[in-house]
């Protein structure tokens, strides 16, 4: 066995643990959800019955995954006990329709009553800071083994607060190695300019934006004094999950933004030419290559590039934000 099967074998290992624990921690292995008669599927079943005025077998299976006949038995099951009830569509004679009750829809709101406390009971023993983590987490989960979820959530931006900055730091670290294989020495630079930020940081004319989408940190950048005319644009980085939505533009136009507003005249950057998605962003919102000179850094023979705008003569940076 080589090393990348010993390692896929260790994360399915990690996996089944997660799910051996979570599983018992909310209740699934118990008889009945919630205490309540129904096993999951069935609730789930009455969940999404009560998301919609009716249903078909086929889009409930489409939505819940599960085996057609399973399904059958159990909306069966749920008909006996007078929840649910099937008739012909009054719109195409060919298709059965399936509709909660009365009755069912009171028990299908008991149990969305029951599970949304079970989630604050869940929640209750974490201090804030560790409940964002954990929804955060959660979401993360959903977006990597769901791919049909769409990503209708906005990105939201909000300045630095405590743990940020070692985030920027790791993840600029593990990201640049993976991608390009640059050395340890490309993470300690990043920690020097972030270690510096927070010791001189001026919030008149100095800004983190962190992006996250649903509590999950997607992006960041930071706008630096340079001299009293001069802006510096820093550190600007985007998740891989988060690429390709617009989120890198909208940074660099908030840097642009702050940095007229704090009265500097000039914005400059420096990267390098591998970095080819970051130069077109900085392409497209005006800046211009002023100078480049090849360097040995990170394990690596590079480009180091030199860009800057003129904020007097920059035009309307606005844009919409979706």
């Amino acid at each position: 066995m080589g090393q990348a099967d010993d390692e896929s074998g260790r994360r399915a290992e990690l996996v089944r643990r997660f799910n051996r624990a979570y599983t018992r921690r909310i209740g699934l292995l118990d008889e009945g959800l919630l205490q309540s008669p129904f096993p999951l599927t069935a609730a789930r079943i009455l969940y999404e019955l009560a998301q919609r005025r009716a249903s078909t077998a086929a889009e409930l299976n489409v939505e819940l995954g599960i085996d057609p006949g399973y399904l059958s038995r159990l909306v069966r099951r749920l008909e006996q006990r007078g929840l649910v009830e099937r008739r012909v569509s009054a719109t195409d004679g060919r298709r059965r329709v399936i509709t909660l009750t009365p009755r069912g829809r009171a028990t299908a709101a008991d149990l969305d009553a029951r599970s949304h406390q079970a989630a604050r009971a869940l929640l209750a023993h974490l201090a804030p800071g560790e409940q964002e983590s954990l929804v955060g987490a959660m979401a993360s989960i959903e977006r990597l083994l769901d791919p049909r979820r769409p990503a209708d959530s906005p990105f939201v931006l909000r300045p630095h607060r405590p743990g940020d900055i070692g985030w920027i730091v790791h993840r600029h670290g593990v990201l640049y190695a993976q991608e390009y294989g640059w050395d340890a020495r490309f993470e300690a630079l990043v920690a020097e300019i972030a270690a510096s930020f927070i010791r001189h940081f001026d919030p008149r004319r100095e800004h983190c934006w962190i992006a996250e989408r649903e509590g999950e940190r997607a992006g960041c950048v930071m706008v630096v004094r340079d001299t009293d005319q001069i802006a510096k644009l820093r550190l600007l980085f985007v998740e891989p999950w988060a690429r390709g939505t617009g989120l890198g533009r909208h940074l660099v136009t908030e840097c642009i933004r702050f940095a007229r507003q704090a009265g500097y005249d000039r914005i400059t950057l420096w990267t390098n030419d591998v970095l080819v998605s970051a130069r077109r962003i900085y392409e497209r919102a005006g800046f211009r290559l002023v100078s480049e000179e090849p360097h040995q850094s990170f394990g690596h023979s590079l480009v180091g590039q030199s860009w800057e705008l003129d904020l007097d003569a920059a035009g309307d940076t606005r844009h919409t934000w979706l």
